[in-house]
């Protein structure tokens, strides 16, 4: 049983130093300017002739960099840092001959090589894993004082952070490229939907204005008016046509969002008077109040923070309890490089499970009514387009509260002025 459990763990630990070579992805390669500098130190260090970095495989030893001799490999039984691979410490030998782990070695017995002094230090990754040794060997026997052994455990822990430092570098370079290619099939497929949308809602546009220009005139016919049935179908329909024309310039803008944006100084006290203005009819139908507190100027595209703020003030109107005149207010705090602009209401509210569910394209909740699921997902695009963020917080009072977060500054305009 202790046999099959050690033979377990050999073949787990070498299982593990393959993954960490593959990892690294230094075998069979030229060998680094990094790693020439560190072997080359070693060596001049110990005062020893020759030097190299071995990397021990299952199978065989490769030398990555090596200083006195051109790199090789060789078998892995035949491998000197082989026979004391997991070794955790530094390892000096003054002379191999008569050494019992290296004098029937073909490096040392003269098949080949004649190596009498060898010493090397392990070369650990941070998981802890050994995956070969720096060492330093010379044909004469010779000692090393604890000044160089202690510098040529040191040049090992450089040699695996250079690798560490390759790789990671490698890795940054590989996401950057990930992302690179996930922004540029984005802006395509943007645009792509942008088009298809703005084809799809000309050809719907078409046929529904023939049917609403057709419902209404038939309404204004003396027999259709002089039959309330007939009236009421009549007016249905062109309510309905109606609704889904509007549904359709809402899918139209929902697609458009992602596109290039037109960013510049937009001051939203300026935008929510434009919504106010617009929604003034509303406003007094319903009885409603609107406070405005101090609103900041941010690098944005004015036009479709518009739509953002009329969306969230219309609904806050709409979603109104009964009996209960809308109070609504807007206002903005700084967090850092960004700014909060919250849209508070007294109205329904939105039960805490559909909180995040709003946002979602299509999606209608209790409080929803007639609404089409489309216009709080055009909300959440255009903040995310602009680098922000959007949600609904917990209100300890009737109503709603939603807010957005956007940069205080525009991130581009700061990299290139840096």
């Amino acid at each position: 049983m202790t046999n099959r459990t050690t033979l377990e763990d050999d073949l787990d630990r070498a299982q593990r130093r393959d993954d960490a070579l593959w990892r690294y992805d230094v075998l069979g390669r030229a060998p680094a300017r990094e790693l020439q500098a560190l072997v080359d130190i070693a060596a001049q260090l110990c005062a020893v002739p020759t030097a190299a970095i071995n990397l021990i495989t299952s199978t065989e030893q490769q030398q990555i960099a090596t200083t006195g001799f051109e790199p090789s490999i060789c078998a892995r039984e035949d491998s000197m840092c082989a026979a004391v691979l997991e070794h955790t410490d530094r390892v000096v030998v003054p002379n191999a001959s008569v050494d019992e782990r290296f004098r029937e070695n073909p490096f040392v017995t003269g098949i080949l090589g004649d190596v009498r002094f060898y010493a090397s230090a392990p070369l650990t990754t941070p998981q802890g894993v050994i995956i070969g040794r720096l060492c330093v060997f010379d044909s004469t026997p010779r000692e090393l004082d604890e000044a160089q052994e202690q510098a040529l455990v040191a040049i090992a822990e450089r040699v695996v952070d250079v690798l560490e430092l390759r790789l990671r570098t490698r890795e940054l370079e590989d996401s950057l490229a990930a992302l690179t290619q996930t922004r540029d099939e984005l802006h395509r497929s943007n645009e792509a939907l942008s088009v298809f949308a703005g084809q799809v809602s000309h050809d719907l546009r078409t046929p529904l204005t023939a049917i609403m220009a057709s419902t209404e005139m038939l309404g204004q016919q003396p027999a259709v008016m002089a039959d309330k049935w007939s009236e009421r179908l009549v007016a249905t329909a062109f309510r309905s046509a109606t609704r889904m024309a509007g549904m359709i310039e809402q899918i139209l803008a929902h697609a458009r969002v992602g596109a290039e944006l037109h960013k510049e100084p937009s001051d939203l006290r300026v935008v929510i008077g434009s919504v106010l203005e617009d929604l003034a009819p509303t406003l007094t139908a319903k009885a409603a109040t609107v406070d405005v507190g101090e609103l900041p100027t941010l690098p944005a595209d004015a036009q479709q923070l518009y739509s953002v703020l009329l969306n969230l003030v219309s609904n806050a109107v709409k979603y109104a309890r009964p009996d209960v005149s809308p109070i609504v207010g807007v206002t903005a705090e700084r967090h850092g490089r960004m700014w909060r602009i919250s849209v508070r209401d007294n109205g329904v509210g939105i039960a805490p499970g559909d909180r995040e569910r709003v946002f979602e394209l299509f999606s209608r909740v209790g409080t929803a009514g007639d609404g089409s699921g489309i216009g709080l997902a055009t909300v959440k695009r255009i903040i995310e387009a602009h680098g922000g963020s959007i949600g609904i917080s917990h209100s300890d009072r009737p109503g709603t509260l939603v807010w957005f977060e956007l940069p205080a500054t525009d991130e581009t305009e700061t990299v290139q002025k840096a």
